[in-house]
């Protein structure tokens, strides 16, 4: 402190002057220097930032690797100035680039495998269903490359005309059967070759059984006998009847929409596939969708679109995102706590499925799959088709079935029916017990709608699922004829020689009263979940998407999967989605719509008659 007093006593006037003004000099260049740093920092995150953002940015952002988001990965990126990037919450569907490592997915007769197994799976579960004995039901839906097209039974079903004609009445202007079925074609190989209502090429192999197996000729003639048509083609001009059906298997394989689609564009440098992504929530500023947020490997990471995010994850999971992101009821949505984006209760209302009963008979002679699914016999099997892609292991077995109407008046089929030479139980998680054979038999248009909510704010969470099964009259009286119309078919003179003693619903059951109690205790899902984010007009309050498959009420969103269907259609999905995916691809890309006018469609010459 002296010498601090000295050193001040000893400086003139001038130097004091001198020294303030170098201090104050000092550090006014000294702030300006950190100020223009500070500055450089800011501009040097702001780039980076930019700089991620860009890295991170592609033309379009697609939720789901599924039925639908594969086929439309594949199509906008013809478009070389298109970039995209596919995000997928589920593992590829090869391991180390083989499908035959991955024999579960891809051996056809292996299905029930990747129904029962978490790795491929939502493994989504309902509410307990009042009018079903309070039973719990399972919905399995994929999570892995190809979506349900690498979990399902591979059947390729279209629905009927009608179903498209509906649509267009329902609010989906440009939806109707001739502005669809250029898109069914525009889609599929037949193996049978291109006509009026086939394809012959598209990227969708379709093919028909192999088997020859004396149970379908035998299932097909007692349908004859019962005074049922044949039908050359179900998806063709007739398909009230009974004939061959059409499955997505090629080669001996299964040929989901990641064989059709993806894998053909993988090559391509403007497509991005990421797996094992969960997609958390869609970006929006304001009302204007402008990315994703999604986890991968434990990191929350952002994707930017600069044209549109495309939601594809399928009729639980769109909505569910949509939901989570602020889009839907805004009552349900306050009271998790989720801003809301816009208000739309549409948003996972709408719920629809198919449900199906097995009928099962014991067979006399031992033809069935049983000895098949003896471990020496798969051993075999799988062998074979490991080696050459042929065999038992080679088709699902699903090769004959058909439509019929429930009864008179019924303007076109509203029952459904697949034979197989095997007996099934619960989804095929409990081995066959003997040699039988059976019929899914269910209704095609159930009067019974539900609906999906959040169950809580964590995407990982699944929702609560309420389909609603059986709460009507209408759908008790026609499962009450599904069983009924399939017992009459089993004993007609076709199967006389093969038919054992009714397994399932037995003997015993034979008044409506326990027929209806073996359907609430029976009846299970045909993993059909449709039109929770329904199309519809924009004066449609319950509407989500408009016919060109935009979000109603914001900005380059759009849902393109089964959830946008107005109503379900007569039969299996997968093939309906791959149509809505290929036509909104169109749409997207800003083509007018394919068009086949006067297409003929069979038509009952009376429906004074149920057959």
């Amino acid at each position: 402190m002296s010498y601090f007093m000295k050193g001040v006593k000893c400086c003139s006037p001038v130097n004091q002057m001198q020294n303030v003004t170098g201090a104050l000099f000092k550090a006014r260049t000294l702030k300006n220097i950190l100020g223009i740093n500070e500055q450089r920092l800011k501009i040097s995150r702001t780039l980076s930032q930019l700089s991620s953002e860009k890295a991170n940015s592609y033309t379009y952002v697609i939720v789901g690797a599924g039925s639908a988001g594969c086929v439309l990965a594949n199509r906008l990126t013809e478009d070389p100035q298109s970039t995209v990037l596919l995000l997928e919450a589920g593992p590829k569907d090869t391991l180390l680039g083989s499908k035959r490592l991955l024999w579960k997915i891809h051996m056809p007769a292996a299905l029930t495998y990747n129904l029962c197994d978490e790795k491929y799976n939502w493994y989504y579960h309902t509410t307990s269903q009042k009018h079903m004995d309070n039973r719990i039901m399972y919905w399995p839906r994929g999570r892995v490359w190809g979506g349900s097209s690498s979990l399902n039974a591979m059947v390729y079903i279209r629905g009927h005309a009608e179903d498209y004609n509906r649509w267009s009445r329902e609010g989906a202007t440009g939806w109707d059967y001739e502005h669809c079925l250029p898109y069914f074609k525009k889609a599929q190989t037949h193996e049978l070759g291109p006509d009026q209502y086939r394809g012959g090429n598209g990227p969708l192999y379709v093919s028909r059984g192999k088997t020859n197996h004396p149970l379908h000729h035998a299932f097909l003639e007692a349908t004859q006998q019962a005074g049922y048509p044949f039908t050359e083609d179900m998806n063709g001009y007739q398909q009230e009847g009974f004939g061959w059906m059409d499955m997505t298997i090629h080669r001996g394989q299964r040929w989901s929409t990641a064989s059709a689609y993806l894998r053909p564009a993988l090559s391509r440098p403007n497509l991005s596939v990421a797996e094992k992504t969960l997609v958390t929530k869609i970006l929006f500023e304001g009302t204007k969708s402008i990315g994703v947020e999604y986890v991968k490997n434990g990191q929350r990471e952002k994707a930017f679109a600069s044209k549109e995010v495309i939601l594809s994850g399928g009729a639980i999971n769109s909505p569910q995102l949509l939901m989570l992101s602020g889009i839907g009821n805004a009552d349900d949505l306050k009271k998790l706590g989720i801003p809301v984006v816009c208000h739309l209760p549409g948003v996972g209302q709408n719920l629809q499925d198919h449900l199906e009963v097995y009928v099962q008979q014991k067979c006399t002679k031992p033809i069935t799959l049983y000895n098949a699914q003896k471990p020496v016999n798969m051993m075999r099997i799988g062998l074979e088709w490991l080696w050459k892609f042929t065999g038992e292991g080679a088709t699902a077995h699903l090769e004959s079935g058909g439509f019929i109407r429930s009864e008179p008046g019924v303007p076109h089929p509203d029952i459904q029916f697949h034979f197989l030479p095997s007996q099934v139980i619960d989804h095929g998680r409990v081995a066959s017990t003997m040699e039988a054979y059976q019929v899914h038999v269910g209704t095609m248009r159930s009067t019974s709608v539900g609906w999906l909510k959040l169950k809580s704010t964590d995407p990982n969470d699944h929702p609560i699922i309420e389909p609603n099964y059986m709460s009507t009259e209408r759908d008790i009286w026609e499962f009450r004829q599904c069983v009924k119309l399939t017992r009459e078919i089993f004993a007609q003179k076709a199967f006389e020689e093969f038919r054992g003693p009714e397994i399932q619903p037995g003997n015993h059951v034979q008044s409506d009263k326990e027929i209806d109690a073996f359907v609430r205790q029976k009846a299970d899902s045909a993993y059909h979940p449709s039109c929770t984010c329904k199309m519809g007009r924009l004066s449609d309050s319950t509407a989500v998407v408009d016919p060109q498959t935009k979000v109603i009420g914001v900005e380059n969103l759009r849902v393109v999967d089964a959830s946008i269907m107005p109503s379900v259609v007569s039969g299996n999905l997968n093939a309906p989605t791959i149509m809505i995916a290929e036509k909104a691809a169109d749409i997207i890309k800003g083509l007018p719509s394919l068009q086949e006018k006067n297409v003929p469609v069979y038509k009952p010459k009376t429906l004074e008659t149920q057959r």
